[in-house]
């Protein structure tokens, strides 16, 4: 058995009131997209996931923290030569997912409802392709940047299950948030692929907007997009 880690959370998990149609779809509908035991009460041991056996003939890409899921719809219907699993802490996010996916005819999508380091310990060395870290919490007081992903604490396990070649990407409105993923990314293992300006200020050509970068631009702040290469 591996010893557990001890691991500080910090966000919400869920909101004060959870709707009772949102709680109906998690009970109904969560345990069908489990990409497999993640938690450590599952799976003690930290066996990695069968991704071949999840995804069978289809490459398999992360997202961390989807949301309310609007981009992993949105990835999903347009790449359905890939799986998708998303981790969510927030049960609220999970539920609105789960809507949506009631709504869809995606196939290629699994979630996990909780800690992305979780996901993380039970994933393949070398098993995503691709990752998305889209506009992730950013703890915009100077004492909280620890708690921020882009760090050592979660980059270098990123590292580790991503393959040689793997894109990741990262869209944010947060300034600091850009100087410390340019500051940090690269020395676990990633190139940003940027050439120019252009290249992180224009979106990516089959990103869908998101209501966080809706509400960057509603109150007047600018998205960067950053796209990183696995070494």
């Amino acid at each position: 058995m591996t010893e557990r880690p001890h691991r500080n959370f910090y966000g919400r998990r869920k909101g004060k009131h959870l709707k009772p149609g949102h709680a109906r779809l998690l009970e109904a509908d969560l345990s069908d997209y489990s990409p497999g035991p993640v938690d450590w009460d599952a799976n003690p041991d930290r066996t990695p996931l069968d991704l071949d056996a999840l995804f069978p003939g289809r490459e398999t890409w992360l997202e961390i923290g989807f949301g309310g899921g609007e981009h992993m719809i949105h990835q999903a219907a347009r790449n359905p030569q890939a799986g998708i699993i998303g981790a969510e802490p927030y049960i609220d996010g999970v539920a609105k997912l789960l809507a949506k996916l009631r709504e869809s005819q995606v196939d290629n999508v699994r979630i996990h409802p909780g800690d992305a380091r979780d996901l993380m310990d039970v994933l393949p060395e070398a098993g995503i392709a691709r990752a998305f870290l889209l506009y992730p919490d950013p703890w915009p007081k100077a004492r909280h940047h620890r708690r921020r992903f882009v760090t050592p604490e979660h980059l270098e396990p990123l590292a580790r299950v991503m393959r040689p070649g793997a894109e990741l990407r990262v869209a944010t409105d947060i300034p600091d948030y850009v100087r410390q993923t340019l500051e940090q990314v690269p020395r676990h293992g990633f190139t940003w692929t940027a050439e120019g300006p252009a290249d992180w200020r224009e979106p990516w050509s089959d990103w869908t907007r998101t209501r966080y970068e809706a509400k960057a631009i509603r109150e007047g702040r600018t998205p960067h997009y950053l796209t990183f290469r696995r070494g």
